[in-house]
Order: C-alpha cells, then structure tokens, then sequence
C-alpha cells in the first residue's frame, strides 16, 4: 500500500533537507555544539555567531531590524508574550480587540486577561473568514491598549486586510499584534509596511523545526513590553532561557529558504490547490469554504450531504484534518466555521486540505481520484 499523501501542511511542515542538515551540524563535539551565552571561549562564540546569523536571516524575511526579533518557543509563546506582556506592563487595565475566529494561542490568553480585569472586544468574521478594517475602527476606544488579529487563518486560509488595520492602530498608537504562523513564508511579510508592532511565527510552519519561533517587537514599544519567562535576562530582558543553537540554525536556514523562494513556491502551490479544487468541485453539494483572498497553502472544502466522520475514516490515502491541529481531536464543529456562518452540520462535513514545498502533481491526480471516488461512493452515486 502507497503512503499516504501528506496535504495537512497548515498543521504542520516536514523539515527541509538542508535545514535538518544545517541542524545536525550542531549537536555533536565536533560541531557548534556550545551555549551561545558562554562568551569566555571560542565554542561559545561560535554558537553565538551561528545564532545571530539566524537571527539576521528571520530579520531579513520580516524586514526588520535583527534586534527586532526576539526569540520563543513557538507561535504559542510569542502570542502570550505578546498578550499578557502589554496588559501586565499596564497593570492589566485597558482594552484589548480580537476575534473570534482566532487560534487557540491567542483567544486562551485573551480569556486570560478578561479574568485579571482587561475588557475584550471579540470581533466576528464575513462570510469569508475576514475581518474588516472598518470592524476594527469602530470598536477603537481611548482605553484600547492592544489589537491583535492573524493575518491567514489556520483553518480556511483567509488573509486580513493587515497593513490597512495596521494603519489604523498607528494613528490612533494603539499596539498592533499579528499572529503570522500561517501566513510566514507564503505571503510577503514587511513589518514596516504592515504597520505591525509584535508578529509571532513558528518555525515548523515553514519547514523548521518544531519548538521554536519569534517575536518581532518593533524597537520603539519594546519598553512597553513585559517579559514572561525570567531567569538570565537573555533577549535583552524580553525572554530567558538558554537558546537552543540547533533549533535557531534550522529557524534561520528555514527562513533562509523561504525568503529566497517565496514568489515563485507561492505561484506553484496555488496552482496546485487549484488544480485539486477544479478536480473535485463537480461534484454534487460541495462548495469552498472562504473567499478569494485566501493563502496560496489552503482549500477548506464543505462535503455538504456527506456525514464528516465517515469521509475522513474513508480517505485513507491523503492525511488531512478537519480543522485546526490543536483542535483536531475534537467532536465538536469548528468554531471558525461556525463563526463564518455555517450550520453544524456543514461545518462537521468540512475538510481542509493545505499544500506545501513538497507537494506534487501526481499527488494531486491521485487526491482528486480518490476523493471523488469515496465522496461518490459515500453519496451513493
């Protein structure tokens, strides 16, 4: 039996080759194996040159300023950091807009915060899966101290209008938050024309490895920050703890990667995600979830008169998921999909379905014949 054909990308990406190369290299003694904080001889500054190179490459995919990027775990990290980091320097009073069809990373720490007292503006999503600038305009006040809003939702693909909320946020110096896991290394990330203040990304989501990311936290509101994980001051105060060389290199190759590669991988995946929907969109009740400004990665397909747990048991040949990773073992509908409007039902029948780097066209053939295959067998047609 074949293996099966990987299309759950947006939970998750195979490391690339040379980034498991450039890692390896730096865990064994005759590699840069060292503390890049132990600065009293040479295998420290080794370490410590490799981490900064890193750091440079991450910069240069954000264009920003090295020490502009700040490093975490993961996504998961940087969204706290960045939540509860600007409401604990203000004593946790204020206002915070978000949505409602965030990731789990960022509505937990929201919910959080309402328990220590910050007022939450949950904004809901169009039909597409977007949220508005004009949404967030109107729910502006004199108290908001932080927006934070994905740019491509992890479960539909959806892109936020970000540089135009951005603006938005910076005429009124309200910190603006871009949760950008999903969008980082498929679409152009330039901070400055995204008016962004703090963006998280994970290194997984774009071919790293997973357990570690970045914050980007424009110099001018670092002060404004408040750290969350003490104990040697490392990050300038803004994050401690030892840095894994190994897993900073393969962030660093990653983005490396990515950014040399971003326009035309981008085109090809997309052409791909489209040829899979053209080969499947025929048949009978099944319609797109989201609209047309949606990343070149994703395609969330609503299955509408086909019970949602037989047909993932049923696609044996592809790995996909219904929704979110860290949601996938649930029963319950999706929340975004609710969110945008759909019954129960439809949402539970919906797959999403995302491409990468090592997507082919002879996965594609093989994914649009048997899914049309099980969807017919299923309807009984």
């Amino acid at each position: 039996m074949k293996a099966p054909i990987y299309l759950d990308y947006a939970a998750t990406t195979p490391v690339d080759p040379q980034v498991a190369e450039a890692m390896a290299a730096c865990l064994t003694m005759d590699g840069v194996f060292a503390n890049p904080a132990s600065r009293s001889h040479i295998y420290g500054w080794q370490a410590e040159e490799q981490v900064e190179l890193a750091r440079g490459r991450v910069a240069d995919l954000l264009a920003c300023d090295s020490r502009e990027v700040v490093w975490t775990s993961g996504a998961t990290e940087s969204n706290n950091l960045a939540l509860k980091g600007i409401f604990e320097a203000q004593q946790f009073s204020g206002h915070l807009i978000t949505s409602v069809i965030e990731h789990k990373a960022v509505i937990d720490p929201a919910k959080w915060l309402q328990e220590k007292g910050v007022e939450v503006t949950w904004l809901e999503p169009n039909s597409e899966g977007q949220i508005a600038p004009q949404q967030v305009q109107d729910a502006l006040r004199e108290d908001t101290r932080l927006v934070s809003l994905m740019h491509v939702n992890n479960e539909v693909g959806s892109v936020n209008a970000i540089a135009e909320i951005g603006a938005l946020c910076r005429q009124r110096d309200v910190v603006f938050h871009v949760d950008a896991a999903q969008s980082a290394g498929k679409l152009a990330l330039n901070v400055s024309e995204l008016n962004v203040d703090l963006l998280s990304l994970s290194a997984h989501k774009f071919y790293g490895p997973k357990g570690i990311g970045a914050l980007y936290v424009r110099r001018a509101i670092q002060t404004r920050l408040s750290a969350q994980v003490h104990g040697g001051g490392h990050e300038r105060g803004m994050r401690s703890g030892t840095l894994p060389t190994h897993q900073l290199v393969g962030l660093g190759m990653a983005a490396k990667l990515v950014n040399e590669s971003l326009q035309t991988e981008a085109v090809a995946i997309a052409a791909l995600r489209d040829k899979l929907w053209q080969g499947i969109s025929h048949l009978s009740n099944v319609r797109r979830n989201g609209g047309e400004q949606v990343s070149p990665n994703h395609l969330n397909v609503c299955f509408a008169d086909v019970d949602g747990e037989a047909l993932q048991l049923s696609l044996r040949e592809l790995a996909l998921s219904s929704g979110s990773a860290c949601t996938s073992a649930s029963v319950e509908p999706s929340y975004v999909l609710q969110a945008m409007g759909l019954s129960d039902e439809d949402a539970h029948s919906s797959l999403r379905l995302s491409l990468g780097r090592f997507t082919s066209e002879q996965d594609i053939e093989r994914a649009i014949e048997h899914i049309c295959q099980v969807v017919e067998t299923l309807q009984g047609t």
